[in-house]
């Protein structure tokens, strides 16, 4: 143990003058690693005998704890000697505030879903969520859209594996058949009330209004009795507590094969004030959500009577509303990562 300890006096001596974090950080490894001094010392305790093996190790650990307080020690002195070091350069100014902590914020699609979910909630609805990566079956065969029918041209898919039937879902729509067999094959029966946030994604061509990867937001509710103006009635409660203003929408008859009849829902445009703009291509209004009552044959493949039942479905545009909150007038800002646009929220 002498020509160790011999070792560590030296070590203790080359730690007080060494002047850089580097070059303690080299004593360390070489007293303190493995092959180091102290290492050898107490990977060698196991070959004492007995009776000493307690004093010899109670020794070679304080040797180790003195080694480690005199890096310490000589660590933060180079630190303080650095920092003083700074103060006394010519530029140091130490009237100038300190350095700005940066906080990060909410994305403004974030926001927006929050504030959904909250409202959603309040109704009595379920907040459900699903795979960005459908199946086939899913995201058209159990909606109406069999594999021959031509709507799914609209949908611009992309196509993981054809063969596997696997592809980017183009819309939150699945999750309404994933909620009605959920419920179903547990045994359970209607009402139900659900509303799905989500990212989709089609091939679409990118411009001020359309992104290949937008927000959308599912709504389903099934039970007796609902008729068409249950599916408007809730529309307009949902937008006037999004936009915190009654909110002027209109009902235009549009084709979706998942619901019977279908209708396009627009909302006056709020950036414009309805004088027409590029969002809204002009016209005045905005594109808001496709909806429409659940068609009998998807009812049907979730397991439901549609005797019995019926319901009605939409499928809000979260991007376009997220532009008429914020005044945002490209969407291409939300998924450009720019954080210029993203820290004004």
């Amino acid at each position: 143990m002498s020509a160790e300890r011999a070792r560590i006096r030296e070590a203790l001596t080359a730690i007080g003058a060494a002047r850089e974090v580097p070059e303690l950080a080299r004593i360390e490894r070489e007293v303190l690693g493995k092959d180091g001094a102290v290492g050898k010392l107490l990977a060698g305790i196991r070959d004492v005998p007995p009776a000493e093996r307690k004093a010899f190790g109670e020794a070679a650990n304080e040797l180790k704890r003195t080694l480690e307080s005199a890096l310490a020690e000589r660590r933060a002195a180079l630190e303080r000697e650095r920092i003083a070091a700074e103060r006394a350069a010519e530029h140091f100014d130490p009237t100038l505030p300190a350095a700005r902590i940066e906080h990060g914020s909410l994305h403004p699609v974030t926001r927006v879903v929050r504030s959904l979910e909250e409202i959603f909630s309040s109704m009595g609805y379920a907040i459900l969520d699903g795979p960005e990566v459908e199946l086939d079956h899913y995201n058209f065969e159990a909606l109406n859209i069999p594999r021959d029918h031509p709507a799914r041209e609209m949908h611009d898919t992309f196509w993981c594996d054809r063969e596997q039937k696997l592809l980017m879902r183009t819309h939150t729509s699945p999750v309404q058949m994933r909620a009605m067999l959920g419920l179903t094959r547990s045994g359970g029966k209607p009402p139900l009330r659900v509303v799905v946030p989500g990212r989709c994604f089609r091939n679409e061509t990118v411009d001020a209004s359309h992104e290949h990867t937008f927000h959308q937001l599912e709504g389903l509710v099934v039970d007796q009795g609902i008729a068409v103006g249950h599916l408007v009635r809730s529309m307009r409660t949902i937008l006037r507590c999004l936009f915190r203003s009654e909110v002027e929408v209109r009902l235009r008859p549009g084709y979706f094969p998942f619901v019977e009849p279908g209708f396009e829902l627009d909302m006056r445009c709020l950036l414009c004030a309805g004088k027409g703009c590029k969002v809204c291509k002009q016209s005045g209004w905005v594109e808001t959500c496709g909806c429409g009552m659940v068609h009998p044959v998807v009812l049907r493949n979730g397991g439901i009577d549609p005797e019995r039942y019926t319901g009605f479905a939409f499928g809000m545009g979260l991007s376009r509303l997220v532009m008429q909150r914020y005044g945002i007038d490209d969407i291409r800002h939300l998924m450009g990562a720019d954080l210029r646009f993203l820290e004004q929220f």
